[in-house]
């Protein structure tokens, strides 16, 4: 599942930085989260690394794209060819 980043979005801009797949984009007035590329940080860290930073709360579960763990690992080979996993 994809991650969100909702309206109680501050724009500090701490999580852009910390996403190993570069799926974060400053918005409008909130920072975006490209589903696309968002793999929850499975294949790079053990837990998502915008959902840790994120002072007011405001990454959370995208329930209109959910996937398993071995499809977000999949997704994470194909942003990171040649690498090899260090979470799964």
């Amino acid at each position: 599942m994809a991650y969100i980043i909702n309206d109680e979005c501050i724009s500090c801009g701490a999580c852009e930085p910390e996403c190993p797949n570069n799926a974060i984009t400053e918005g409008d007035t909130v920072f975006i989260i490209d589903p696309a590329k968002c793999t929850e940080c499975i294949g790079s860290f053990e837990t998502p690394q915008c959902v840790d930073i994120c002072p007011v709360e405001a990454v959370v579960a995208d329930p209109d794209h959910q996937e398993s763990r071995e499809a977000l690992l999949e997704k994470w080979k194909v942003l990171h060819p040649g690498e090899e996993p260090t979470t799964f």
